[in-house]
């Protein structure tokens, strides 16, 4: 299934849940076109759990080493926006865009074994993990260079383990250029070994994301810019920046 958050154009109605078949938005009691609707972020995470560095070739464009043991750091949910929303940029001179895929929980759990991981995922979606560089200098534990509101674009929707499989195809355009062009067959740390690694020292929640890391080409946003993260089979999250 291909699951989404969604509004009514033109309404001030509350965020329904439906699934994309076709072109159509189908709820419990209900369908609509596509057309009809703006769509959010596809979850309410209560929190984004990101990995730093995942492939090799990304740690080597900003100049770090390769970790040994996957890098982590939070986004907060007040980070979260959906497609079509617009990245607001702080007050800094080197804001960045990073791909990524996002693992999406499907169920409450702790301390999973890698093999089992996958029975705790409900699937995937696309996510800009958007990135203070010059804050990133400075602020050791990064909550300023990876928190700020508009920095954590998700969507446009979830695509269910059952549907699809790995490895993907991770790309990031600006006005049409493409920047980044990488797959997650490249990944230091597969998905198992993060959610093993993360759940072995916090639960994680129906909701919650783990963004599983960038790889190499990441690139200046401005404002004026518009900045889409493919994966294949899952869609485009495309945002203006302001």
């Amino acid at each position: 299934m291909r699951l989404l958050r969604f509004v009514e154009k033109g309404s001030h109605s509350e965020a329904r849940n439906g699934r994309l078949e076709g072109e159509m938005v189908v709820t419990a009691d209900s369908s609509l076109p596509l057309a009809s609707v703006d769509l959010l972020a596809p979850c309410i995470p209560t929190k984004i759990v990101c990995v730093g560095r995942n492939y090799a070739a990304h740690a080597k464009e900003l100049g770090n080493e390769v970790p040994t043991r996957p890098l982590l750091f939070f986004k907060p949910p007040s980070a979260v926006i959906g497609p079509e929303e617009e990245i607001v940029l702080p007050n800094s001179p080197l804001i960045h865009h990073e791909a990524e895929l996002a693992v999406v929980i499907g169920k409450r759990c702790r301390n999973v074994h890698a093999e089992q991981a996958m029975d705790v995922v409900l699937g995937y979606t696309c996510m800009n993990d958007v990135s203070d560089r010059d804050a990133q200098k400075w602020d050791t534990n990064w909550v300023r260079a990876k928190g700020f509101d508009t920095s954590a674009p998700l969507g446009p929707v979830i695509v269910t383990k059952e549907e699809i499989e790995g490895p993907f195809h991770v790309m990031t355009r600006v006005n049409g250029e493409t920047r980044q062009d990488g797959s997650t067959s490249d990944f230091i740390f597969p998905i198992g070994t993060l959610i093993a690694e993360v759940s072995s020292y916090m639960t994680l929640e129906e909701g919650d994301i783990i963004a599983t890391g960038t790889p190499a080409g990441v690139g200046p946003l401005v404002a004026g810019d518009i900045v889409e993260v493919e994966i294949e089979g899952i869609g485009i999250l495309r945002n203006r920046v302001r």
